[in-house]
């Protein structure tokens, strides 16, 4: 599988790749991800298959808030959460939305969302429609990849493109944050610190 080095025209060719139902290896400002279009359930299926996980939700990416509000819900408190902390590493677990299907998320009835700080995820996404499965691209308890050379070590043949943007900047997953609770409670520890989190 060769690595193609980020252009206009492959940014475009990826998402006319995810378009027509394939699976993509992209950059993040976090870590490498791995995509599909998310309502594409051959295609999600696909990326399940590729990480050999077979029962832990996917995460989305989004171009704006408007596309996660299609299919997520939304509250004043992850709304101002997203204004702090997007673009950036924090994800949120919000309520999922029926329009999105349930193999993203293993049938549970939340979505995990963020909005990236990175162009070239950015131009990707909103080519995408505004929502792309944002994974990471890895197998499933390996560590996540930093650099596209990593993810094709690990994955590279199993995918259908793979952009190459450099080095992710921050080089670490992000913090998630599960909003549906009751109390707020964080799942993954990253480069946003819970304490930030709750003077938000």
């Amino acid at each position: 599988m060769r690595i193609i080095k980020v252009t206009k025209k492959a940014i475009r060719k990826a998402a006319r790749i995810v378009e027509e139902g394939g699976v993509i290896i992209y950059p993040t400002d976090t870590v490498y991800g791995l995509g599909c279009n998310p309502f594409n359930q051959v295609a999600v299926k696909r990326v399940f298959e590729i990480k050999d996980e077979r029962a832990k939700p996917l995460p989305i990416l989004a171009s704006n808030i408007e596309e996660i509000e299609k299919i997520a819900q939304t509250s004043e408190k992850s709304l101002r959460l997203a204004k702090k902390f997007w673009p950036g590493p924090l994800t949120i677990v919000l309520p999922k939305k029926p329009l999105l299907p349930d193999v993203v998320t293993c049938g549970l009835d939340s979505v995990a969302v963020r909005i990236p700080s990175h162009d070239v995820a950015l131009e990707l996404i909103s080519l995408c429609g505004g929502l792309l499965i944002g994974t990471s691209a890895n197998k499933t308890g390996n560590k996540p990849t930093q650099t596209a050379l990593e993810a094709v070590e690990q994955i590279g043949d199993e995918v259908d493109f793979i952009l190459n943007g450099g080095p992710a900047p921050i080089g670490a997953s992000s913090t998630i944050i599960d909003l549906t609770t009751k109390k707020p409670k964080i799942l993954r520890h990253g480069p946003i610190k819970l304490e930030d989190i709750l003077k938000s």
